[in-house]
């Protein structure tokens, strides 16, 4: 077993972990894509159990089919929002990040050492992040509801600072952390981890702004009906 020729999987891997790292050394953007869209999904219910949303109405397709199915998924907060999700991991955000790590690699192709290494983190976090960021907002905004561009940029330009910040603070670290304690053929599964992790918390930071904003349009409309 091998994630690459000449590199390959310790014995004392799980067995799952190394199918995953076969996968991905075989169908390296597939294996992404498929990942992203499984990870993506289940971000969309776990940031909502988070954030204490209530739970969604039932669908009423799935109702049709199955009331106590269309409960059930109500309840896991899994929404036509999370299929979307997981279209954007699917399609977005996994190629992209595919794309940007290989134009990263090929910018230091040949380059070794201390500066190699400085110059790729200062590349990953001046260049691809911002762009992941970005697309990230964008998208999350369109899923939320934003329909105009003047919504979407409106949602970027929100979130684009907070979102940075916990970028450039995590990033680094996480390289760090998988420098010192873990074998390069097991940094995708946790750069993956990580990802998850950020957009988790990027999820529940959006999900209470919404909150907060719906709750004061309601006391508005409320303080309108008494003047009335």
């Amino acid at each position: 077993m091998a994630t690459k020729v000449g590199v390959p999987i310790p014995p004392s891997i799980p067995a799952p972990l190394a199918a995953y790292l076969r996968a991905l050394a075989k169908r390296p953007l597939l294996t992404k894509m498929i990942t992203g869209g499984v990870l993506s999904f289940l971000q969309e219910p776990l940031s909502s159990s988070l954030a204490h949303l209530p739970p969604p109405e039932p669908s009423p397709t799935v109702s049709r089919l199955s009331p106590e199915l269309a409960y059930l998924l109500a309840r896991l907060h899994v929404s036509p929002r999370a299929l979307k999700l997981a279209l954007y991991g699917f399609l977005v955000s996994a190629p992209m990040g595919h794309f940007l790590v290989l134009m990263i690699t090929k910018a230091f192709s040949g380059m070794q050492g201390a500066k190699a290494r400085v110059g790729q983190i200062l590349m990953s976090n001046l260049v691809a992040a911002p762009i992941q960021v970005s697309a990230y907002l964008a998208s999350t905004a369109i899923i939320h509801g934003a329909r105009s561009p003047q919504q979407v940029v409106g949602a970027v330009q929100a979130g684009f600072l907070r979102a940075m910040k916990m970028t450039w603070i995590t990033s680094p670290a996480a390289v760090l952390f998988a420098q010192q304690f873990f074998a390069p053929e097991l940094w995708a599964p946790w750069f993956n981890l990580v990802n998850f992790c950020l957009g988790t918390y990027f999820g529940v930071v959006i999900k209470r702004q919404q909150a907060l904003k719906g709750k004061g349009k309601g006391k508005d409309e409320k303080a309108e009906k008494k003047d009335l």
